[in-house]
């Protein structure tokens, strides 16, 4: 029999295909109105270690708990349940669930710019209840699909970056920000840090599905710090085309995004091919989209699927051995049809990210924990553990700025952590009567 467990190539790829979405199109058009093309450069720089330093301390717990579930069992298994399922439903609502319709969402948006027949909302729809049949089939017609849509994806990519090295000016910018100051702008620059950050995520995605692979201890941390640095490089060369061939004043096109869909890469693709270049910019806009729904549908569902098998969420959404959670793939799904037609996302993302990057700092900071808690048994490497204190203190930099811009982020978040803690304590008995200590592994190399 055939074994249809994923591999180093397919966690490579939900990495990829998490990460690169529309956020590396138009972050440097708002960075472009208080940084230097130098400063914009540096911060993608230290973006990319930020999340090369995440992957590798994730990788060190990976290898500790070679298990799916993401934040959700890492936090339960190394810290405590409670911490776990706030983790676990951030991820349910927020991780993967609001981001599905949001991408949905764009994907239609940019249809529309191509034939203005196509109703936005319906085509979100039509591709959030496509992709979840496409999830709930099968593991390995799902991983093709995964696969098929990530090799796209990094075709268009790569192509895009070709066209514009190769059609465009490539000495370096002499443009100044319109608001740039006599001394380092600190504030504004690390603002824009915290974006990048978000432009970043996804890091992390095989974690998800760490169970499903043949050698998760192997793969799963070779998937992610592999598929992030291929990722950085990427990010790095699309940038570097962007300040070398568009100024301040066109960069303000960013700010009408939402309405106009034109990011950075329409211009670029106009500039150098004409209207058929920015409408395969709009293509490879779709295709990002749809990979990236693509990747969140299948990995999501693992999180409850653990969370069930835990006694935190119905049975039903457990799945069973070697097939796809069904349940937990169509429950996402329709959480996400609702928000597509219910709410207004904005308001929502601005909250999302704080939330995301806390919690993976509380699942960095665990390999400290378990390394003084349990410094008898759990001996994480030295490079995971200095790799955990970059991110932290960086993570912890970014929230600052983050909740300093945003006074109401505070109660939006303690808000959030209550009721996820009044469902825990609701649930906690009848979990404690089925949970099993998940096996952990007590030396790490």
């Amino acid at each position: 029999m055939k074994d249809h467990r994923l591999g180093l190539f397919s966690g490579m790829g939900m990495v990829i295909a998490n990460m690169i979405g529309a956020g590396v199109f138009l972050s440097t058009g708002f960075m472009a109105q208080d940084l230097t093309p130098k400063q914009i450069l540096l911060a993608w720089a230290i973006g990319a270690f930020l999340a090369l330093a995440g992957a590798r301390a994730y990788a060190g717990i990976a290898q500790i708990v070679p298990h799916s579930g993401g934040e959700y069992r890492y936090l339960s298994t190394l810290v405590h349940p409670a911490l776990g399922y706030l983790a676990g439903w951030a991820s349910l609502l927020l991780g993967f669930s609001a981001p599905i319709a949001i991408d949905a969402i764009a994907a239609g948006a940019f249809a529309n710019t191509l034939a203005h027949w196509i109703n936005p909302k319906l085509f979100a729809a039509l591709l959030i209840v496509l992709l979840t049949a496409v999830h709930a089939i099968g593991l390995r017609f799902s991983v093709n699909a995964q696969n098929s849509l990530v090799l796209i994806k990094i075709v268009l990519v790569v192509g895009f970056m070709a066209v514009g090295l190769a059609g465009g000016h490539n000495s370096w910018p002499d443009w100044r920000p319109p608001t740039q100051s006599s001394t380092f702008p600190l504030g504004p620059f690390m603002q824009n840090l915290f974006y990048i950050a978000f432009a970043f995520s996804g890091w992390n995605a095989a974690v998800y599905a760490a169970s499903e692979f043949k050698n998760p201890t192997r793969d799963v941390p070779r998937a992610m710090v592999l598929g992030c640095g291929m990722v950085g490089i990427l990010y790095l060369c699309v940038n570097w085309v962007f300040v070398a061939n568009l100024t301040p004043e066109q960069c303000k096109v960013v700010f009408t995004y939402e309405t106009a869909r034109v990011t950075l890469g329409h211009l670029i693709m106009k500039n150098v091919v004409g209207d058929f270049g920015a409408a395969c910019m709009s293509v490879l806009a779709i295709i990002a989209f749809i990979s990236a729904m693509s990747a969140m549908t299948f990995l999501g569902p693992r999180v409850y699927a653990a969370m069930a098998k835990d006694g935190f969420l119905p049975r039903l959404l457990q799945g069973r051995e070697g097939k796809p959670p069904i349940g937990a793939v169509i429950l996402q799904g329709a959480i996400a049809l609702f928000l597509v037609f219910a709410y207004q996302l904005g308001e929502v993302l601005n909250n999302v990210g704080a939330i995301l990057t806390l919690f993976s700092a509380l699942t960095v900071f665990s390999l400290f924990w378990i390394r003084f808690r349990k410094k008898n048994r759990i001996k994480p490497a030295v490079t995971a553990l200095a790799a955990a204190l970059f991110y932290l203190i960086l993570s912890a930099v970014m929230l600052y700025f983050g909740f300093k811009k945003s006074p109401t982020l505070n109660l939006w978040v303690g808000a959030s952590i209550l009721t996820a803690l009044i469902g825990y304590f609701a649930t906690r008995k009848k979990a404690g009567a089925q949970n099993k200590q998940i096996p952990i592994k007590e030396k790490v190399n």
